[in-house]
């Protein structure tokens, strides 16, 4: 008996492909720094905001605990949460190319997800604000980014941070890392990042030959 090869389903997966937010998909640092002096302002402690958005990506408790004693730390997060969508939207544009390598994603057939440390629901404003639609999952940092990778069978996730590196590789995923954030192009590398780009304007090139190459 033969078998119709043409009714038989690929099993190859579909292409997802995760990205991180901050300093990512958006320069969140305008608004982050908005936030962080409104906060100052509020509560009269010196925050050097200039200084902490040079070192974003880790969750916002290790930051503030720069700045607070550690029992204030979780009354500070919440306040900050709730300052976050009237300050830090509106001034928080999208990284070059950001918008055209969610595009790219969509374009090769695959589909886009959002996996980033930050609170969901601002995550969600900012990806509104700026115009790029993609499934989200917040509040996971580094490693535990693999959580929401292998849920979503995610086989490529672009970030700008060693965090993120080593959250795709904890997932089995390819690490593409931008150089827009606060580590650098040698310190990506050294990390175990798979490809390292300028940044994400690079990406649709970079995808359109690896999908190529999977064919």
């Amino acid at each position: 008996m033969t078998t119709d090869l043409l009714s038989v389903p690929s099993t190859t997966p579909p292409l997802t492909v995760g990205f991180d937010l901050d300093m990512t998909l958006i320069d969140s640092r305008p608004g982050i720094k908005a936030v962080y002096d409104r906060l100052a302002a509020e509560t009269g402690v010196f925050i050097d905001s200039a200084l902490a958005v040079t070192r974003l990506g880790p969750p916002l408790d290790d930051e503030l605990a720069n700045w607070f004693p550690p029992e204030r730390v979780p009354e500070m997060a919440d306040r900050y949460r709730e300052l976050y969508p009237h300050h830090a939207i509106t001034p928080t544009p999208a990284m070059p190319g950001a918008v055209e390598a969610v595009a790219a994603v969509r374009a090769a057939g695959g589909r886009p997800v959002v996996v980033t440390a930050k609170y969901g629901p601002n995550a969600e404003l900012h990806l509104a604000h700026v115009g790029i639609e993609a499934e989200l999952r917040g509040w996971l940092w580094a490693e535990a980014k693999a959580e929401a990778l292998v849920e979503w069978g995610a086989t490529v996730y672009v970030g700008d941070h060693t965090g993120d590196v080593r959250g795709a590789r904890t997932a089995g995923a390819l690490s593409v890392a931008v150089a827009t954030g606060p580590c650098s192009a040698a310190e990506l590398r050294a990390a175990g990042a798979d490809v390292v780009l300028a940044d994400l304007s690079d990406f649709p090139g970079w995808l359109a030959a690896h999908t190529s190459a999977a064919a």
